[in-house]
Order: structure tokens, then C-alpha cells, then sequence
């Protein structure tokens, strides 16, 4: 077999796994309410330790969720790939504390990568008008849909003002901190059902 097939092999059997394990992670029966249940109770956990993480590690982060009109947090968006990358993860949209509803995120990715990874992407909805056009829409597409301001921290170690004007800001953190550089574009995000 020559090394264009042994790719396209390895890549056909990357997508069919990823495939099947986001499947897998979105697949609950209807009667199945204890596990319903237990879905929203573990995410909205999973939820708080994010936002903890990132009120530990960015400051002013606490004030400036406290004031936007809503918080859509991914506790764990996990990504594979091998030349091509997918990603899924499940989160809660809360609004004055509270959690609204449930979402999925997806995104692919095509380029010289290799391997996998897990982070948690927070967007803050500053303004009402972007958390409503969010909320009002069937399927939201980051960068299509509304920009989303990756936030940076500026040299005093506080979040930049300039970033705080966005209608939408993201977050994306690792287990050693804030990304830099990173771009949220192109993930789709989802309200599910629990």
C-alpha cells in the first residue's frame, strides 16, 4: 500500500472514531430522565469549576461575567485530529447565575496537526442584543454569526479594555491557564436538549 492510501486510511478511520464517540456523547434515551438529571447536574458542576478557574486566573474576570448579560461555558471541549480535526463538548448558557438552557459546540479543522486535547471555551454576552440574537437563533456559528473577541490581558495582568467592549468575548483555557492566540471561529454551537 503506498503513503497517499496509508493517509487517507488513517484519516477515513480518525473521522469514523471521532464521529462515533460524539455520537456516543450525545445519545440519550427519551425515558432515560435519571440520566437527563445527571447530565445537567454534572455539566452545571463542571460549569462552576470553570468559572472558578478563570476567576482564579484572569483578574477582573468575576466583575466583567457579574455585568454581561450572559455566560455560555464549555467546561470541556475535546478535539482529536490527524492532518483533520474535530472537536465536541457540551455547556450551559446562565444568565444572572442561572442556567437557561444546555449547548453543544463542534468544530473541524483541516492542516498539518496531530493529536488531542481538552479545553474549556467560555463566551461572555455583553450586551442584551448579542446574548438575544444568540438565543434567537437555530444553530450559532462563531465568527459567522457575531465576532467573538478573544480576550487578552493587558500588562497590569487585568483584562483588556479594549476587549471589554466586544458584544461577545471568549475565553479559551488549558490546564495551564489562559490561550493566547487562539481563534474561535468557525464552532457551531447548538442548544440541546437534556
Amino acid at each position: 500500500m503506498n503513503t497517499l492510501n496509508l493517509r487517507s486510511l488513517a484519516l477515513t478511520s480518525l473521522v469514523a472514531a471521532c464521529s462515533l464517540a460524539f455520537v456516543g456523547c450525545t445519545t440519550t434515551r427519551p425515558q432515560d430522565q435519571s440520566s437527563s438529571v445527571s447530565s445537567r447536574t454534572s455539566i452545571d458542576a463542571q460549569v462552576d469549576a470553570s468559572l472558578s478557574k478563570l476567576y482564579e486566573s484572569v483578574k477582573g474576570s468575576r466583575e466583567l461575567v457579574a455585568r454581561s448579560s450572559g455566560v455560555l461555558v464549555f467546561p470541556a471541549v475535546v478535539g482529536a485530529s490527524m492532518g483533520v480535526g474535530a472537536e465536541y463538548g457540551r455547556g450551559a448558557l446562565r444568565v444572572n447565575g442561572r442556567t437557561q438552557s444546555y449547548y453543544s459546540t463542534t468544530a473541524g479543522s483541516v492542516g498539518f496537526q496531530a493529536g488531542a486535547q481538552s479545553k474549556a471555551v467560555i463566551y461572555l454576552f455583553t450586551t442584551q442584543a448579542a446574548l438575544d440574537k444568540f438565543r434567537g437563533s437555530k444553530g450559532w456559528t462563531a465568527g459567522a454569526d457575531a465576532t467573538v473577541a478573544v480576550a487578552t490581558i493587558g500588562a497590569n495582568g487585568s483584562i483588556d479594555t479594549n476587549t471589554i467592549r466586544q458584544p461577545v468575548v471568549g475565553f479559551v483555557m488549558t490546564n495551564v491557564g489562559l490561550e493566547a492566540g487562539v481563534s474561535l471561529s468557525g464552532a457551531k454551537i447548538t442548544e440541546i436538549q437534556l
